[in-house]
């Protein structure tokens, strides 16, 4: 290899690049659009009746939904608390969901997910 040739990255080099530079409001924006990616695969696993394919994919998405549950710093004031409330009640609507094989629940959780993904995408835009 010449010395001006580079190694070719792979994808996931790519990933793993992007989550090491990212700031926190970044990482935030990659945590929800990773809880999406996992709901919309868990929506189209259970329109398939693929029971334990949609349970693996909702368990990913409720992952990382405790893990920015369990990162509030409700120090904070009032924002962290409806950000509590609106994770609890996600993951209560996704539980739900499971049990009543509901893919219209999962959907409801994505958009509401989306909708908070949006707002940090431009807050962190904007740092």
């Amino acid at each position: 290899m010449s010395a001006f040739a580079s190694p070719v990255k792979t994808p996931d080099a790519y990933r793993v690049s992007a989550v090491l530079t990212a700031s926190h409001g970044e990482m935030i924006v990659m945590l929800y659009d990773g809880a999406r990616r996992f709901l919309h695969q868990a929506g189209l696993a259970m329109s398939d009746g693929q029971t334990v394919l949609a349970h693996n994919k909702l368990t990913g998405a409720e992952e990382i939904i405790r893990h920015l549950r369990g990162t509030l710093d409700m120090q904070q004031g009032q924002l962290p608390e409806r950000l509590l409330a609106i994770y609890t009640f996600s993951l209560d609507h996704l539980r739900r969901a499971r049990i009543e094989r509901d893919p219209t629940k999962i959907a409801q959780v994505s958009e509401l997910l989306g909708s908070l993904r949006d707002a940090w995408a431009a807050v962190a835009e904007a740092s």
